[in-house]
C-alpha cells in the first residue's frame, strides 16, 4: 500500500445512486458511507440490488443517477485509464469466484502480477504468490487446477487472487453462496482474519446471516431497492421493526 495516499473519510461515499435495467427499477436513491477498516455488510432478498450496487462501485454497472466517491476519485467521471489505475487498488471477490480454468492456481494468481506490476522481478512475484496462498492456507495446492479444487478452496483461492495486488478495499459478492454450513463458516473467519491482517476497508454483500454475524462491523438492509436500517447485528436482530426483523429468523 502506497503511503503517499490522502485518505477521505469515508473511503467510500455513495450519494442518492439510481439504477433501473428497463422498467424494473432496482436501487432506488442509494446513499452510502464506507469508512477506512470498516467491514460493511449489505444484506438482502435475493434480486434485491446488492451486487448492482458493488458493481456500480467500481464502473462494471453505470448507474443512471447519484455519485459514487472511491477513495477521493469521482468514479462516474473518471477517464479510463485513471479507472482502471483505481481499480488496482480495489479488490473485488466475484460470487462465482472467476478463476481461469486454464491456469494453475500458481499461474491465476501471477496473472494480475505481471498485467499490473510487469516491472517486479518474478523473485518478488513468487514471494507475493508464496504469501497469499500462506494467507488462505492454500500453500500446498499452488499447481492443482480449479476444476481439482472443492467449492471452499476455490473461493479461498479466488480470495488470494483478490489480495496479491494488496487492496486498500475489498468488495464481496456473496463470498458464502454454494458453501456447506462449516465451509462458510471458515471462509467467514477466513475474512475477518484478512480484513485485520491487511486493514483493508470492505463491503460484503449477502443473504447468509451467520456471514453477517461473523464478519460485520455494521449492517445495512436493502429492501426494495433502498436502505431500510442500519446498524449492529443486535440491535438489527432485536429491531421493533418487524420486516427488519424477519431478515434474522
Amino acid at each position: 500500500m502506497t503511503n503517499d495516499i490522502k485518505y477521505i473519510d469515508p473511503v467510500i461515499r455513495v450519494i442518492n445512486l439510481y439504477k433501473s435495467f428497463d422498467d424494473n427499477l432496482v436501487l432506488r436513491g442509494i446513499s452510502l458511507d464506507l469508512n477506512k477498516g470498516q467491514n460493511l455488510v449489505i444484506v438482502g432478498r435475493s434480486g434485491t440490488g446488492k451486487s448492482v450496487l458493488i458493481k456500480c462501485l467500481v464502473r462494471l454497472i453505470l448507474p443512471d443517477a447519484g455519485t459514487i466517491n472511491v477513495l477521493g476519485k469521482d468514479v462516474l467521471n473518471l477517464p479510463v485509464q485513471e479507472l482502471n489505475e483505481l481499480r488496482i487498488r480495489i479488490g473485488y471477490l466475484f460470487q462465482e469466484g472467476a478463476l481461469y480454468d486454464s491456469m494453475s492456481l500458481e499461474e491465476n494468481l501471477l496473472f494480475p502480477l505481471k498485467r499490473n506490476r510487469p516491472g517486479l522481478p518474478q523473485k518478488e512475484m513468487q514471494e507475493l504468490i508464496r504469501i497469499a496462498l500462506e494467507n488462505v492456507d492454500l500453500t500446498e495446492a499452488s499447481e492443482k487446477m480449479p476444476s481439482e479444487l472443492s467449492g471452499g478452496m476455490r473461493k479461498r483461492a479466488s480470495l488470494a487472487r483478490t489480495l496479491i495486488l494488496n487492496p486498500e478495499i475489498i468488495l464481496y459478492d456473496e463470498p458464502t453462496t454454494g458453501l456447506d454450513p462449516f465451509t462458510s463458516h471458515e471462509i467467514s473467519e477466513l475474512i475477518v482474519r484478512l480484513q485485520e491482517k491487511y486493514s483493508a476497508s470492505s463491503i460484503v454483500v449477502t443473504h447468509d446471516m451467520k456471514c453477517a454475524r461473523t464478519v460485520s462491523d455494521q449492517i445495512s438492509i436493502l429492501h426494495d431497492g433502498q436502505f431500510i436500517a442500519s446498524g449492529s447485528f443486535n440491535d438489527l436482530k432485536n429491531h421493533e421493526n418487524l420486516t427488519i426483523r424477519n431478515y434474522f429468523i
